[in-house]
């Protein structure tokens, strides 16, 4: 397995995949000592492999990518004329037919990552459409996130003569069918109604020459890995597979290993900011006293429209059940809630009949909403780079928001993480009639090493184990062996 990591400034690669570039271009290269200078203007890519170690080059424009001239008048049509980090990073592979893994946050453009090198790649070879079959398949955990899939296809592929279906539940099936009908060269779709139609002799997958499985921890979250599996199953041998997942627990690595094969792995790193307009205050509370003082701060009127975050499911449905009990609209949105009442919730949330949302992170990927007034931490995150995701659901668009943080004593390591990776402390609210001051000492006093008490082991903690990273040198190939 080769390996690209993007640390904010560096990407690691294997030449073999950039055999075309000049020799003169590869010596050796040190990381400069500015890397938000580096992301924000250059994106340096250094090539790994055991006889030319660190070569450097910049792909600073779209154009730099190896994309065919109708993709780039598409792109520049929308506007766009500098790749993202996971942009710059996979599209290159991506064209070239390397299995990736990518580990990216959702806004980080990897939508286009894959989409391009596929409308490219599917031009390229050029086969004829099979009744019912599909030349690429997207396979997308929601409705919602098949649609934008959509929505992109059609964009980026507006100059080439292509088809491109989605499907989902929740709809009746026969339009789908029909579109299925002729076959496509894209079917972007979401599990369980493609299998249905699988299962129906409406779709074929034994055409397939590339597939995709994005949000692959959202996948995992909301139950499909087992429906995944089968629809993998049915996908030819050969084949081009591209997974793309935010987080990247234990069970998403042991099933890339399945899937792919001699792959490269892309790992972007969020920025760790926070939204400048964004007023952060961190309560020391007990954990039993954690629901008063949320039904407290919603005795505020300004507080019109807030998410509140919690760490599980479980805690998610408690959570929106007790303000209920108390007058307050809210409702949860997690994986365990069916995608119809995840839609009637985001609906009711938008549309001002619903005053709290209650959410765990991942489920909060489908959230976009402007004018979120305040954003509340019932639980704070164990992976500190999920509290700038947090946050910065408030303050958009010019706008300012707040955030407010609930801190018990079992958290303590937790808001010490976050203040690091911030590089800042969060001011604390003393304001409030359930505040600790045991708790407060126990962060302003840690303990020597900087933590409180909590194992410094990663195990257990949300997928931050080292387990689930791998080696950024290189290693073992690691990908399911196969012909190609």
């Amino acid at each position: 397995m080769g390996v690209c990591t993007l640390l904010g400034n560096t990407a690691i690669c294997t030449k073999r995949h950039f055999p075309s570039l000049p020799f003169f271009l590869f010596r050796r290269w040190r990381a400069p000592t500015d890397p938000l200078a580096l992301v924000r203007y250059y994106l340096p890519i250094s090539g790994f492999s055991e006889r030319y170690p660190y070569f450097p080059f910049y792909l600073k424009h779209f154009s730099d990518l190896g994309l065919i001239e109708p993709l780039n008048r598409a792109v520049k049509a929308e506007g766009y004329t500098t790749p993202t980090p996971v942009q710059a990073a996979a599209i290159p592979l991506a064209i070239r037919g390397v299995d990736l893994l990518g580990v990216a946050q959702t806004g980080t453009g990897k939508t286009a990552a894959f989409t391009l090198p596929i409308l490219q790649r599917l031009d390229e070879s050029n086969r004829r459409l099979t009744p019912h079959a599909t030349r690429s398949l997207i396979l997308t955990p929601t409705r919602e996130l098949a649609i934008q899939i959509g929505v992109s296809m059609e964009t980026y592929g507006r100059y080439l003569n292509q088809r491109h279906t989605v499907i989902f539940g929740g709809v009746g099936q026969q339009p789908q069918v029909s579109k299925m009908r002729r076959g496509v060269d894209t079917l972007i779709a979401t599990p369980g109604r493609l299998l249905d139609l699988m299962n129906q002799g409406f779709v074929r997958l034994d055409q397939v020459e590339i597939f995709v499985l994005d949000e692959a921890d959202r996948m995992l979250d909301m139950g499909f890995i087992r429906d995944v599996r089968k629809i993998v199953s049915k996908l030819p041998s050969r084949r081009q597979t591209l997974l793309f997942s935010a987080t990247m627990p234990q069970a998403i690595v042991s099933f890339a290993e399945d899937i792919l094969y001699e792959y490269e792995r892309i790992e972007i790193k969020p920025e760790a900011t926070t939204a400048e307009r964004v007023g952060q205050r961190v309560m020391f509370v007990e954990k039993a006293n954690k629901q008063r003082l949320l039904n407290q701060l919603f005795d505020d009127p300004a507080m019109d429209r807030a998410i509140v975050f919690t760490r599980t499911k479980h805690g998610a449905n408690r959570v929106a059940k007790y303000l209920g009990q108390n007058g307050i609209e809210a409702d949860a949105i997690h994986g365990n809630k069916s995608q119809s009442a995840r839609q009637r919730a985001l609906e009711g949330f938008r549309d001002g009949n619903v005053r709290v949302l209650v959410a765990t992170d991942i489920a909060s990927r489908g959230i976009d909403v402007d004018d979120v007034s305040h954003v509340i931490n019932f639980d704070l995150p164990n992976e500190p780079e999920s509290y700038v995701h947090r946050i910065g659901r408030t303050a958009r668009a010019g706008a300012e928001g707040m955030a407010y943080s609930f801190c018990d004593a079992d958290e303590i390591d937790y808001l010490l993480d976050i203040e690091k990776i911030i590089s800042q402390k969060v001011e604390v609210d003393l304001n409030h009639a359930f505040h600790d001051d045991r708790i407060a000492l126990m962060h302003a006093t840690p303990r020597k090493g900087g933590k409180s008490g909590r194992s410094s082991s990663n195990q257990g903690r949300g997928g931050r184990s080292n387990s689930g990273g791998g080696n950024s040198g290189g290693g073992n190939s690691g990908g399911r062996r196969r012909r190609r």
